[in-house]
């Protein structure tokens, strides 16, 4: 800093430059594929091109000939070790496992979609092993291939698996069957929808890439490579490999894009790993773009049959969910509970609905594997209540605004005990509602209505109001380094790809410790330097890092007080600390926070019970969950003679608790709106019936830009969390649970006058073309 700062400047909830953006926009990040060694060999994946087969043979000979090829690895060598499992013990309703759990890896005997891997090739460069997998001949009996949840578990549909009949890998079932059943007897309405949630590519800006090495004389593994967190990361990997976890060393530095991606073990790391081991030699692996579309995993994809029973007020009395979730060729440790847990917990929503019931199939099909991403659940289950909602509330004849205000959990209410299990702590859901419509001027849109009209288009207008269960309980730890060069080093758990971590903790700590914020600085990404963390997903990193540095700035303190008593001479009772201060209560005898750590550093005697340093060190225990809340209002035009749409005024509200840094928070939710937009309008994997992957590339897969981007108008309207210290809940899913609901209501508004009552994402311009010139149902 050049300029003299006040202590208010970088202070919890001021909109602080992110620290991370000079060096970024300057183009001197450091990513994965910056990774290099002088001694690096090259790796390459040769994919299978079917869909569903049986391997008859894969000719490596012609190949291991050619320049420069070091070794080829196929499923056969790779058999000892281990796909990642879930976390999670979801049980079938028959008692039943998950099927295939920690099944992904290099295939053997049999392949399951386009992509999956079938070896590894390693050469002196790149080019000489992408030459190398070329020249091996692959022998595949293709088997007939399914692509659709439904139609996996319907009668005669290819098996993926001999053990797993129907396709089915989880079959679970949650809620009160018999008082759901009893609500829908007497219901005085009963609303149906099959709704669908399209698959959608994770689309990160930076493709995996990884430097594997092997030190042969500590028999050690060092990984240069994305993650979401270091620690897990390590520890997955060690349990794949079969090795203690203190013989693997992860490193991770810049991540362009995650998502829920990047946070689990991949096929291709256990073979650079076996493969760095095996030629002694460090391995770098890139992936191309095309690969990523088919090796990467995929996001969203629900099938499901939705029922809700009100009364003849048009309260809600039970939501029903009987469907199917498509998780792909193999069960990610994520994939499984979307469908089994996320979808239904989040559809509770901001209301009352007090019976919610489901049964969840999570099915196999011939398509690249389903994890986490961007919410992994949780707009998928806000998207489902708003579409039931302006359902029923048309079929009813009651005001869609009237039937959720009848439906709202009040101020008063709370705490509030959910039928999913949860206990809401805070939020003004109704008072949420309320002053987003005024600020969308919701009373001004027939006037906009009308004007729009004039020019030859439809407009519309959507409600999408949401609430999601962030931050899962897990440990996380903080460490305050006061280092020899002045400055205050922040070590956590949690793994900053592209949230701005290293700004918002700064505000934190330096809010409480009133330590200069321009001499704050964070270590996340070296697992030997993080010894405990769940890395960053979830919307969780505020709550829990954020948690965990408060409690280690209090040991600051605590030892800051015995140290100040020696050097100020006082009695430590006496000792006060107020804005990066100790001082001797009544008296301007005093010593900075940083003077102090300084004095410690160069005492060469210290009296018994004086720390030798202001280092600290805590490990958060779980922490509640939080839940954010919000309403978006999203006003659409769309081109009848084109089909396209123009998102014409977007209006957004956020109930995030304690805001940190706004400007970072509205960032958030410009991009999880976006890709919200992206998934209603645009994006939708497509294969064909032998299971190729038909947008296997942006030519193909259209992806939203900024030409799609709306002026935002954003507020916030905070109830801090009481579940966290610093009162915070979660952001940065948070814009795809408003957008997919408004813009979907928005659409189903403006083209009302054609019967359309319901559009399944994603609403493209040929389909919503089709419906405006009489080509397709309405």
């Amino acid at each position: 800093m050049n300029h003299p700062v006040s202590p208010s400047e970088f202070a919890v909830g001021q909109p602080v430059r992110r620290v991370e953006d000079a060096s970024l926009v300057q183009g001197k990040g450091h990513y994965s594929d910056d990774d290099n060694n002088s001694a690096q060999a090259h790796a390459t994946v040769l994919r299978s091109t079917i869909a569903h087969g049986f391997i008859r043979a894969i000719d490596t000979q012609a190949a291991r000939a050619m320049p420069g090829v070091l070794a080829i690895y196929t499923g056969a060598d790779l058999q000892q070790y281990k796909g990642q499992k879930s976390p999670f013990t979801f049980k079938s309703v028959d008692g039943t496992p998950l099927r295939a759990d920690g099944a992904q890896h290099f295939a053997h005997e049999k392949v399951r979609y386009v992509g999956d891997p079938l070896a590894l090739v390693v050469a002196e460069t790149e080019m000489q092993a992408r030459d190398a997998a070329e020249a091996i001949m692959v022998d595949i009996d293709a088997l007939p291939a399914v692509t659709d949840a439904r139609a996996a578990v319907a009668p005669g549909a290819p098996q993926i698996y001999a053990d797993a009949p129907h396709n089915i890998a989880l079959d679970s079932a949650d809620g009160d069957e018999a008082k759901i059943d009893a609500a829908f007897a007497r219901a005085a309405h009963v609303t149906k929808m099959r709704i669908r949630s399209n698959r959608v590519v994770v689309s990160a800006m930076e493709p995996r890439a990884v430097l594997a090495d092997y030190d042969a004389q500590n028999e050690r593994f060092v990984m240069r490579m994305q993650s979401q967190g270091v620690y897990a990361m390590r520890n997955a990997l060690a349990t794949a490999m079969g090795v203690a976890r203190d013989k693997m060393h992860v490193i991770t530095n810049q991540v362009g894009g995650s998502f829920g991606m990047k946070g689990v073990v991949f096929p291709e790391y256990i073979g650079l790993m076996h493969a760095a081991r095996a030629l002694g030699r460090p391995i770098k692996w890139t992936e191309t773009r095309s690969d990523s579309f088919v090796s990467d995993h995929q996001g969203r994809d629900h099938d499901i049959d939705v029922s809700l029973a009100l009364d003849a007020q048009g309260h809600f009395l039970a939501l029903r969910f009987d469907g199917y979730g498509n998780i792909g060729a193999y069960p990610t440790p994520f994939g499984p509970m979307i469908t089994a847990l996320n979808i239904h917990r989040n559809a509770q929503s901001v209301y009352r609905t007090p019976l919610i019931g489901h049964r969840m199939r999570s099915v196999f099909t011939n398509t690249p594997p389903i994890g986490a991403y961007r919410g992994a659940g949780r707009p998928e289950g806000n998207y489902i209540m708003e579409r039931m909602i302006e359902t029923a509330a048309r079929e009813m004849n009651i005001d869609a605004l009237e039937l959720r205000r009848r439906n709202h959990i009040a101020v008063a209410q709370l705490p509030f005990a959910t039928s999913v299990g949860t206990t809401y702590d805070s939020g003004d859901f109704a008072g949420m509602l309320e002053e987003t419509l005024q600020r969308a001027d919701w009373d001004g849109f027939a006037a906009r209505k009308a004007e729009s009209e004039k020019r030859g288009l439809l407009r519309g207008r959507g409600v999408g109001q949401y609430l999601e269960i962030t931050a899962p309980p897990m440990n996380e730890m903080a460490e305050l380094r006061f280092e020899e060069n002045g400055d205050l080093t922040i070590v956590t758990g949690t793994l900053d790809f592209g949230q701005g971590h290293a700004t918002t903790f700064a505000q934190v700590l330096a809010t409480k410790l009133g330590a200069p914020y321009e001499r704050i600085r964070l270590v996340q990404g070296d697992s030997d330097v993080v010894t405990q963390g769940g890395g960053t997903g979830g919307s969780k990193s505020i709550m829990t890092s954020g948690a965990a540095i408060l409690a280690a700035s209090d040991e600051v303190i605590a030892r800051g007080r015995r140290a100040a008593s020696h050097f100020l001479e006082a009695a430590e009772g006496d000792i006060e600390f107020d804005a990066g201060r100790f001082v001797v209560a009544g008296t301007d005898r005093g010593v900075e926070l940083m003077e102090l750590a300084r004095r410690l550093r160069l005492a060469e005697r210290l009296p018994e019970g004086c720390p030798e340093s202001l280092d600290a060190r805590y490990i958060l225990k779980s922490l509640p969950s939080a839940y954010p809340n919000g309403c978006h209002v999203a006003e659409v035009e769309i081109d009848p003679q084109t089909g396209v749409v123009t998102i014409a005024r977007y209006t957004m509200g956020g109930d995030f608790g304690t805001i940190v840094n706004p400007m970072i928070v509205a960032g958030q939710a410009h991009g999880g709106v976006m890709q919200g937009v992206g998934q209603a309008l645009l994006e939708h994997c497509v294969f064909d019936e032998d299971g190729q992957f038909l947008t296997g590339s942006y030519m193909d897969y259209a992806m939203p830009r900024a030409a799609e981007a709306p002026d935002f108008e954003l507020f916030w309207r905070p109830t801090p969390a009481t579940t966290n210290p610093l009162g915070a809940k979660g952001c940065g899913e948070a814009g795809c649970a408003g957008s997919l609901p408004s813009v979907m209501n928005a659409l189903v508004d403006a083209l009302a006058p054609f019967g359309v009552t319901h559009i399944d994402m994603p609403a493209t311009p040929e389909k919503i073309w089709r419906i405006v010139n009489g080509r397709a149902a309405a």
